[in-house]
């Protein structure tokens, strides 16, 4: 079976493009202007997968309805903005359940695709390696399974179903018994091609290595393109612009050798199965010696895009790797006061412009220096509060010999450099080596 590619409502790559109306449901507590943003972050996904939005239509109630999504008036006033757009397609932020995006087509007469719909599709365009192929097709099985109740005439053909017929078994079942015949096949097939990464891994151990992590469309390519001193790291203004992970040669002020990875980028309702079915590919930032957490500080929105990233990152189990916080794009900042806020919110971060070149110099030092120089060590007197503060950093820092004494404790901090330097910024001390 190939990618469902019979399924995906969206046109192939370079193919007429759609016509598409957006939808969602905000809680009347959400800010305007944040509702605004997760819709313009939908019109990029849209844009990129190949559709051009010509109208938008959302609804404030505390919870969708579970029969539409929306309310029955408001899927008339879609239907009549559709067709006075001359739209084909609704998209509607969020994941809708099968029930729902049949009802929605019935009763609009439009075809309906949700949030993860709509990446699975952007992925599956994006997808080059035979390994992000396999990925992605495993992602969409996943997805698609469960609402194989509205769509199975669609697999029909696809895959020898007549063998798989047993005794008054209905062409659902058969249907599911396929998809699940290949969704074994792949993850055995994505086993295999991650044996064969820790085995390419392997082969660098001896070698210090980096991670590019952060939001999509934060500049990662160019970070890395920057770093490198190359510039064939593919780069486009577009979501998910690059999927598969690319890995460069670094060479510091000093001479020192390390290598750079660039990894898939995350966003806001990150389809769980999608993470999942990269986890391969992902873990080569679990085995990156640093990750190099990359933010947009040009985005109105980027401290909730830098939390969106550590939500995923802590579901890779990567919260606790050690973490350089990297905000890119100043040159956009219309601002002083938003780096300066930046900077006291995010003592240790630091700031540069991948597309200028400003301040690449200071990145390549501060990597050398977390990755080549040896640990160092402090001693300390803190307070209660002082100590739990550093106990959530989350660094590779340690914490020994502690001795209480009258409300103080005296400590010894250790770690690298870069992580003690880091903790002591946070206490508001000098360090005394």
């Amino acid at each position: 079976m190939n990618s469902l590619e019979s399924i995906q409502y969206l046109p192939s790559e370079g193919g007429e493009r759609e016509t598409a109306i957006l939808a969602a449901v905000i809680n009347p507590t959400t800010p305007v202007w944040v509702a605004e943003d997760h819709l313009d972050e939908l019109e990029a996904l849209a844009d990129t997968a190949g559709a051009d939005v010509v109208g938008r239509i959302t609804q404030a109630r505390k919870s969708p309805s579970a029969a539409n999504y929306i309310g029955k008036g408001k899927v008339t006033e879609l239907a009549d903005m559709a067709k006075s757009n001359g739209a084909n397609l609704l998209i509607f932020d969020a994941d809708l359940t099968p029930v729902q995006i049949r009802n929605l087509e019935e009763k609009t007469k439009l075809k309906v695709i949700d949030r993860s719909g709509l990446i699975l599709d952007i992925f599956a365009r994006r997808a080059r390696t035979a390994e992000a192929k396999v990925q992605v097709e495993l992602a969409q099985l996943q997805y698609y399974l469960p609402r194989l109740t509205k769509m199975w005439s669609h697999l029909l053909g696809q895959q020898g179903g007549i063998g798989f017929r047993g005794p008054g078994e209905t062409q659902l079942e058969v249907d599911r018994r396929i998809v699940q015949t290949r969704i074994t096949h792949l993850r055995k097939k994505l086993k295999k091609i991650t044996q064969q990464r820790e085995t390419r891994r392997s082969s660098r151990r001896n070698t210090p290595t980096a991670a590019l992590v952060g939001y999509t469309n934060v500049g990662k390519s160019t970070l890395l393109n920057a770093l490198s001193g190359t510039e064939d790291a593919f780069v486009e203004n577009r979501l998910f612009a690059t999927l598969d992970p690319k890995w460069r040669q670094v060479v510091t002020e000093a001479g020192k050798q390390l290598l750079l990875i660039d990894t898939v980028g995350f966003i806001r309702k990150l389809p769980h199965h999608l993470v999942a079915s990269f986890r391969s590919t992902l873990e080569e930032a679990q085995a990156a010696d640093v990750i190099v957490h990359v933010a947009d500080l040009s985005h109105p929105l980027y401290e909730d895009q830098i939390k969106q990233t550590e939500e995923v990152l802590k579901d890779l189990d990567l919260e606790k790797k050690q973490t350089l916080l990297v905000f890119n794009k100043i040159d956009r900042l219309d601002s002083p006061a938003t780096l300066e806020k930046a900077r006291q919110d995010h003592p240790g971060a630091l700031f540069v412009s991948a597309i200028k070149g400003l301040r690449i110099w200071e990145l390549k030092e501060e990597l050398e220096t977390r990755l080549f120089v040896t640990k160092s060590s402090v001693d300390l007197e803190v307070t209660p509060e002082q100590l739990q503060l550093l106990s959530q950093l989350g660094s590779q820092i340690t914490l020994q010999n502690k001795e209480w004494h009258e409300g103080v404790i005296k400590l010894t901090l250790s770690g690298p450099k870069p992580d003690v330097d880091n903790a002591m910024r946070t206490l508001g001390m000098k360090v005394r080596y």
